[in-house]
């Protein structure tokens, strides 16, 4: 016989620490669930939890027999944690404080039992990645790139109908009947799921690992290929039915019907894999959850691994309260100028302003903007669009447009990082894109204003959002973007020399809306 019980003081020790635990994580926890709520590609995240803990519970008996060996080294995860804990919390990072709180978790279970046992539900564990959501501008990226592959795929299934059909970007143009694919149809709401089922589906799968690793990355293609098959069926039925067919409750239903039809594939997938397998074994055999039996064990008593746990309980009761002073913290906001009053008169350029459409304004989430086209007696002219964010330690942030521009049914035929002359002996970085639409051509200069720094790069933006969140507890920022039209069979210097112009025009004037 076996005894393997806890002791009195070990339990306290962890329910203390488990309590701290909830304190210092509170805000990284209503996110999650904030998250869960209002994105619908994220709403299973309610159920990871119950899932993960059903999967370590039937790890108990393993657990209870193993031999306990409370290790220090439990602490350096903790210690790891708490710091992207806390830099998590000064830059509003969430994913950073919610990776955080796994690796806390993680450290208290080494802490208190020792290595084995976090080898032995290590997997459930990792289950809980599936519940977290990506930062926003990555979400919006993937969504991106999923409405194109998905529209352009959808229009295929429509054609092999024999019905005639154009794509333009995200929009399919039936003739009577125009649809888009917007970002609830990207599959982002079948793709996470879908990712967290595969993943448990291979867990419990009884297989070599190639096997086990094809059936949770196929989720990827088979979401992709089920949601262009819906756009395309979609496609069809309102061709012959009428744009009722894409809307409400039939588009909804549509929508579980893919996802169903997804998991059956998943299924499928994992039936074949098994048939192919030289042992022929039965498929209840290798797939399917084993129900945990109890072991040859009596409760008895042992120590459990006091010292590192109480060391634990004072970092975490350390952690939640210094969680607290950053929260406390007022991000500074520096005084600016509305947009309202840019100048519209610029050493003979004439602006004239225009309107975000107001679906764009709300997913955009811009607490100020200019949209204005500036013209220079007959020339071709100039749209200037700033968009200024007072604080982005919420997750929103100005949207690339080399993401945001495919969408338009724009096709991007050119793209530089270049360096360009803006007066006074001050060259910034930028990006150059040659957009195209049919024969129409577009040159579009942009950058990142921040802080006082101009960037190109979306990613190094991010890294300056961060470091600066932490060194100024400043976060406000803008893009600044300049289009022009290229005249067909015209030179793009031509076009390009007059933006360069304008560029150098309106630059001075940025300052005073875009505080340094």
């Amino acid at each position: 016989m076996k005894h393997r019980n806890i002791t009195h003081s070990t339990t306290i020790l962890i329910t203390l620490a488990l309590l701290s635990l909830i304190a210092a994580y509170w805000g990284g926890i209503e996110n999650l669930i904030f998250r869960w709520t209002s994105q619908e590609e994220y709403s299973h995240g309610f159920m990871i939890p119950f899932v993960a803990g059903y999967f370590a519970w039937q790890k108990r008996y393993q657990v209870i027999e193993c031999d306990f060996q409370p290790a220090w080294s439990g602490i350096g995860l903790v210690l790891f944690g708490i710091a992207l804990l806390v830099l998590g919390e000064l830059s509003a990072i969430y994913i950073l404080i919610h990776y955080s709180l796994l690796l806390v978790i993680a450290g208290l279970i080494v802490a208190a039992f020792g290595w084995q046992v976090l080898k032995i539900i290590l997997v459930p564990l990792l289950i809980l990645l599936f519940a977290i959501p990506l930062p926003y501008f990555i979400d919006s990226a993937l969504s991106w790139r999923l409405q194109l592959i998905s529209s352009e795929l959808g229009v295929f299934v429509v054609r092999a109908f024999d019905i005639p059909v154009y794509l333009e970007g995200n929009v399919i143009d039936l003739g009577v009947y125009k649809l888009q694919v917007v970002e609830a149809c990207s599959g982002l709401r079948y793709l996470f799921p879908l990712m967290s089922l595969g993943f448990i589906a291979a867990y419990i799968y009884k297989a070599p690992f190639w096997q086990r690793a094809t059936v949770f990355l196929s989720t990827i293609p088979i979401t992709i290929l089920m949601n262009s098959f819906r756009i395309g069926v979609i496609g069809v039925l309102v061709n012959g039915w009428g744009v009722g067919m894409a809307e409400g409750f039939i588009h909804d239903f549509e929508g579980w019907i893919v996802f169903m039809a997804c998991s059956a594939v998943l299924v499928g997938e994992i039936w074949l894999l098994t048939k192919m397998r030289q042992d022929k074994p039965q498929f209840a055999d290798v797939f399917g959850i084993e129900i945990a039996e109890k072991g040859n064990y009596e409760a008895g008593s042992r120590a459990g691994g006091n010292k590192p746990l109480a060391v634990i309980v004072v970092l975490m009761l350390t952690s939640a309260l210094t969680v607290n002073l950053v929260a406390e913290r007022d991000e500074l906001k520096p005084g600016r100028q509305d947009f309202s009053s840019f100048p519209l008169e610029q050493k003979g350029w004439s602006g004239v302003t225009s309107e975000l459409k107001p679906n764009v304004e709300r997913k955009l989430q811009v607490d100020d903007y200019l949209l204005a086209d500036f013209r220079k007696e007959r020339e071709i002219p100039i749209n200037l669009y700033l968009a200024y964010y007072a604080s982005q330690r919420k997750g929103v942030s100005p949207h690339s447009p080399r993401v945001c521009i495919p969408g338009g049914g724009w096709r991007i035929s050119g793209l530089d990082e270049m360096s360009i002359p803006v007066g006074d002996g001050e060259s910034i970085s930028v990006n150059r894109l040659i957009i195209q639409k049919n024969d129409v051509k577009q040159l579009v200069y942009y950058w990142f204003q921040q802080r006082g720094r101009k960037i190109a790069n979306e990613y190094w933006m991010k890294w300056y959002l961060l470091w600066d969140s932490i060194t100024m507890n400043r976060t406000d920022g803008a893009l600044v973007r300049f289009t022009t039209f290229i005249p067909p069979g015209s030179d793009v210097a031509v076009s390009e020399g007059k933006l360069l112009e304008f560029i150098r025009t309106v630059y001075p004037s940025l300052p005073g809306y875009i505080p340094d």
